[in-house]
């Protein structure tokens, strides 16, 4: 899942601060205060994911994701900015979004599919846990939005979506999606869609200039070479994120597309350090067992749904497996 820049996330707790988000428990848990942090620093994403998921629970407005969209700075973006201002044409810019997209905060994997009358801007979504799934899409697609409004208006172009889908239940009232994207909203896609008239692509951006252009190139480059050296391993990243999940753990091949790899590729960086795939979800799941064996009351059932687990015989045959005791056995041990 690698690092990304520090600025994005700055930006989203301070505004779930003032909607009443509960931060005081980041410095003891994790060693963070957002008013103390280096706006130039970086941070891993699995980190950043458990930090929404402990904060959110604390926010009651559940428009916040698309209220905190709306207020992303371009400045929160670096040389990304100005070099989607040197491209020549919105088309361009386009692509050279979806190139560099390491260097924004979306969580998911952004596509840009061209045709011949209308096109679309695609966001597919990372596995996410729960509690801040619909606050991470409308945040992303939000900001998305936003970021291109500003671009327009930096460089004296307009053009609107035709459409917007999005990838949850229909909340019970659309009308605030519809007036942020000022267009038809459509929920229960499989993935974020943007419709954009193909015509509009051809739009010359008045700030193109190719020499400008090769200058933020190469820092965005450099950018994303260091946002490449992680400094946490495969493995610690790997269990990092599937600690967030209950009851319905992503598969391989949604974590390797999460990780920015393809399935085969993931496989083979987890096998050099010795590990497998099933090798680390079991130890999540071990850990997350014994956690709640000895620190809740939930029956075994339970506790098998919330490692997802769909029978409870399955989960005993993998505890025993682990730790060659029944989960019944091992709690009454423990507690004793």
């Amino acid at each position: 899942m690698s690092k990304r820049a520090i600025l994005g996330f700055i930006y989203t707790l301070q505004a779930l601060e003032a909607q009443g988000g509960d931060l005081s428990g980041l410095e003891q848990r994790y060693g963070l205060n957002v008013h103390n942090l280096s706006p130039d620093g970086f941070i891993e994403r699995a980190l950043e994911l458990r930090v929404y998921c402990d904060v959110l629970p604390s926010v009651p407005d559940p428009l916040v994701g698309l209220k905190i969209g709306q207020s992303m700075s371009l400045a929160g973006y670096g040389p990304l900015i100005m070099l989607l201002m040197t491209c020549n044409n919105a088309w361009e810019a386009f692509n050279t979004g979806v190139h560099y997209q390491a260097l924004t905060y979306l969580f998911g994997e952004l596509q840009f599919e061209a045709g011949e009358q209308e096109s679309r801007l695609r966001l597919k979504p990372a596995p996410l846990p729960r509690i801040c799934h619909r606050f991470l899409i409308d945040r992303d697609v939000s900001g998305t939005f936003q970021l291109i409004n500003d671009l327009q208006k930096s460089i004296g172009v307009n053009f609107n979506p035709s459409y917007v889908r999005l990838p949850y239940a229909k909340p019970d009232d659309i009308r605030p999606y519809e007036e942020r994207f000022g267009c038809p909203v459509e929920f229960g896609s499989d993935a974020v869609d943007i419709g954009i008239l193909t015509e509009y692509l051809a739009t010359p951006f008045p700030a193109g200039n190719r020499m400008a252009f090769s200058l933020y190139q190469k820092q965005c480059d450099s950018l994303l070479m260091t946002l490449d050296s992680s400094t946490l391993s495969i493995a610690e990243e790997v269990r990092d994120y599937l600690q967030l999940f209950v009851e319905h753990y992503p598969s391989i091949q949604e974590v390797a597309a999460t990780f920015g790899m393809a399935e085969r590729s993931f496989r083979r960086k987890l096998s050099a350090a010795g590990l497998s795939f099933r090798t680390l979800l079991d130890e999540v799941r071990f850990d997350k067992a014994r956690q709640l064996l000895l620190h809740s009351t939930l029956s075994i059932d339970a506790i098998a749904q919330q490692l997802g687990y769909t029978e409870a015989a399955a989960f005993i045959h993998a505890f025993q497996r682990w730790s060659q005791l029944t989960p019944a056995k091992y709690r009454s041990l423990h507690r004793q």
